[in-house]
């Protein structure tokens, strides 16, 4: 196995200006994540920072001038993780996301965080002195093997405990189901086991794009060969039409458990104890437009 390529980089704001419909602006502490997930579309990154090795083989860690006046983002929503998992276990050492935490206290920003790592745990005590901070953890299976074919992250279980923990503290979460591979991932299972320890469930469909699409494509093939006629049809000819039953059952599913299932994320309207409200985001196309009304 390749060892990882670690090395600092210097950068001018780790703060970027987005148009996610999840935040004013992304935070990633690192380029290129350790996760080395097989369908991780951030691996475009490479068309800009040249990196010869392959995506999950190298991390660059950022290195900024501090942040003395974090009040000038006051109110803007700030999305840690958006092409990098800001909890990567490099972390424990470089501990980049807790520094940029720190620099950050007290200037009333909206925080959102997305993780796979139960790393998250350890920095508890600063997030929560964010109003209405949300913690999202990436859960696309409860199949620990599958997870191991497609991630080197930690377990599904030991996400779903560090789930438990960060909402037990107070503090909002979100089990993001993605994305959700079509014959594999069992989405109202997953509901099932999060939906008492968590604030909102996203829903997002397995969009192939880029040299990863061959790779997933291969993968099926070889695994699960009862489901390459399924994944010919979405993936060669974009039929929608298993998205479309998906849909129809998780809204049958979500009426039944009494649970709202929207196209627009308004689960910051709702008391914390309420139950965890549904957003289904599985055509990429639309993400914007429906997350932003």
């Amino acid at each position: 196995m390749m060892e990882t390529i670690i090395k600092e980089i210097e950068t001018k704001n780790v703060l970027t200006k987005s148009n996610l419909p999840v935040g004013d602006y992304s935070v990633n502490p690192y380029v290129g994540c350790t996760h080395a997930c097989k369908y991780c579309y951030a691996d475009f990154m490479k068309r800009f920072t040249h990196h010869p090795e392959p995506w999950g083989d190298f991390l660059d860690v950022k290195i900024w001038p501090e942040i003395k006046n974090p009040q000038k983002y006051a109110g803007k929503e700030v999305f840690f993780g958006s092409v990098t998992d800001p909890y990567v276990p490099q972390e424990v050492a470089c501990q980049r996301t807790r520094t940029l935490l720190e620099q950050l206290q007290g200037s009333d920003i909206k925080l959102s965080i997305q993780t796979k790592s139960d790393l998250v745990l350890r920095d508890i005590d600063l997030i929560k002195t964010f109003p209405d901070a949300r913690v999202g953890f990436s859960i696309n299976t409860l199949d620990e093997g599958f997870k191991d074919d497609m991630d080197k992250a930690v377990s599904i279980e030991r996400r779903l405990a560090a789930m438990k923990q960060v909402h037990d503290a107070g503090i909002r979460t979100t089990c993001f189901i993605s994305p959700i591979f079509p014959g594999i991932t069992d989405v109202p299972a997953i509901i099932d086991r999060v939906k008492n320890q968590c604030n909102l469930i996203w829903l997002e469909n397995l969009n192939l794009r880029g040299r990863y699409k061959g790779v997933i494509l291969d993968y099926i093939k070889e695994k699960h060969p009862e489901l390459m006629s399924l994944y010919d049809e979405i993936y060669h000819h974009g039929s929608r039409l298993y998205w479309e039953a998906l849909d129809t059952r998780i809204r049958s599913y979500a009426s039944e458990k009494g649970l709202d299932y929207v196209r627009n994320d308004d689960s910051m309207k709702k008391p914390f104890d309420a139950p965890p409200v549904i957003v289904n985001f599985f055509y990429h196309e639309e993400v914007k437009k429906s997350a932003r009304k």
